[in-house]
């Protein structure tokens, strides 16, 4: 389902007390002094682990494993690679790139 280079969108859930600008699906806690919202995160697929899970660099270089199935995580669309193309992190050369340098 995921190769490597593959661009990826995670929705990653927060709560804190101000909200960034980026955030969406905003709920106020019971209290009303906090928020629970949603933050899309903008992953390339660096590694595929036996068809299971997949593993993603994030622009800062950090590394996620994740589950294929994760209900968070999903392929950008055409119109997300093009609007959002410089929040992907690039790989330097996916031919040069092997599982044991992604782990």
């Amino acid at each position: 389902m995921y190769r490597i280079g593959d661009r990826v969108i995670f929705r990653k859930s927060k709560h804190s007390a101000c909200p960034g600008p980026r955030a969406h699906d905003i709920v106020p806690s019971s209290s009303g002094e906090d928020y629970s919202y949603l933050v899309d995160k903008f992953w390339t697929v660096i590694d595929v682990i036996d068809n299971e899970s997949i593993i993603c660099v994030t622009p800062g270089g950090k590394r996620h494993q994740i589950a294929m199935d994760h209900p968070n995580l999903r392929r950008a669309n055409w119109l997300e690679r093009w609007l959002f193309t410089n929040r992907f992190p690039e790989l330097e050369s996916e031919s040069s790139l092997t599982p044991s340098q992604a782990r």
